[in-house]
């Protein structure tokens, strides 16, 4: 089976879990993985302060809980998104806001942000959606002018570019996530970054269960155990050391497979807009009524043939538990639901070689007919 995504580890990152490992320094409490992983990654997107967390969820939560999001608050952010986006929101007792996505880059429609904003919009929270980055000046425009504050979802866009800048340090708070899949990885994991001194002192104490400076067991604050281990945070420090190389790879691969699809009728090949650079967390492409097959039938066939695809998001709108909570009644979003109806996306380790990119390619091929 040609899997959709496996994690490339290799010397460096055994070499470094071994070290801690020795060193008995294998908790998040302590470690100097930690730090180094923290204050290369900051560094690395551009931004002053990084906490590393245990995933990417718990990173956005975190995030919100830092900026004192709560109860009756309200948080926009795309309808098509990994599920954990708006699960943050909720378990701030937030209430989470959808926008409907613009079809030439699947990210959020920024031109539909500003009519969703009431008196209880704190946050904007867009998402940098399969690798390529959001539209992210109209939402810097309409968060000063309206007095929000920006949190970027990054979990599947690791160095993507934005005008130049690196996505993650263009709000107030940047969010990622380092599970098995992602551009770089640490198994589960996450990161919250910033640029702003008092967010990162808040989510470095509430990360760790909300330990108060003038005397450890009394609290103050509803605290986490959100804390990154030193194992971890190792595999981390050497994966960010190859993440240029990882990028590199990604964009050869879809640049590889763009040349081979573009000719086939009713696919869609995944956007990269003048002023972004895409990553390509996943490959993603659109299944279009010209190509003759439906979406769902070319996956079954796919997997038939050994190759492994996923799907698209289910948009938030349509998620059976939001609608139990009484959210997004009656709340259509056209393009993300169709987006999501086509979407899916093929096999993009790095390790993927070119020949595989030619047999899935061929076999795509022969399944249209």
């Amino acid at each position: 089976m040609i899997h959709v995504c496996e994690p490339a580890i290799g010397k460096e990152e055994i070499e470094n879990v071994m070290d801690a490992l020795k060193s008995n320094e294998i908790s998040g409490s302590f470690g100097k993985y930690i730090d180094q992983f923290e204050n290369d990654f900051s560094r690395y997107c551009g931004v002053k302060h990084g906490i590393a967390t245990t995933s990417g969820t718990t990173a956005l939560h975190l995030a919100l809980a830092s900026l004192g999001i709560k109860e009756e608050d309200e948080v926009i952010l795309p309808a098509l998104t990994n599920i954990a986006t708006a699960f943050a929101v909720v378990y701030c007792g937030a209430r989470p806001v959808v926008v409907d996505s613009e079809r030439d880059t699947w990210n959020m429609n920024t031109d539909l942000i500003e009519e969703k904003i009431t008196k209880r919009t704190k946050v904007i929270l867009p998402v940098h959606i399969y690798g390529h980055p959001v539209d992210m000046n109209p939402i810097s425009d309409l968060a000063k002018r309206h007095r929000l504050l920006v949190v970027e979802d990054v979990a599947e866009a690791h160095g993507a570019e934005y005008f130049g800048k690196k996505v993650g340090g263009l709000g107030n708070i940047g969010c990622f996530s380092f599970y098995a899949n992602k551009i770089i990885v640490t198994g589960e994991g996450g990161m919250v970054v910033t640029n702003n001194e008092k967010i990162a002192d808040q989510a470095r104490l509430l990360r760790n269960l909300a330990f108060s400076k003038e005397q450890r067991f009394r609290h103050h604050f509803i605290g986490f155990n959100y804390r990154m281990t030193n194992v971890q945070a190792a595999i981390g420090v050497a994966q960010l050391n190859k993440i240029d190389e990882i990028i590199e790879r990604k964009r050869k691969i879809a640049h590889s497979y763009n040349a081979l699809l573009r000719e086939i009728p009713g696919i869609v090949l995944p956007p990269e807009k003048s002023w972004a650079k895409n990553v390509y967390w996943m490959y993603s492409i659109l299944i279009e009524e010209e190509f003759g097959l439906e979406r769902d039938h070319l996956i079954k066939k796919l997997a038939e043939s050994g190759i492994e695809t996923r799907t698209f998001f289910i948009p938030m709108n349509q998620q059976p538990i939001f609608r139990e909570m009484g959210l997004f009644e009656n709340e259509g979003c056209p393009v993300a639901e169709e987006l999501s109806r086509k979407g899916l996306y093929l096999p993009s380790s790095v390790a993927l070689t070119e020949s595989q990119v030619g047999f899935i390619v061929e076999t795509i091929k022969k399944i249209r007919g």
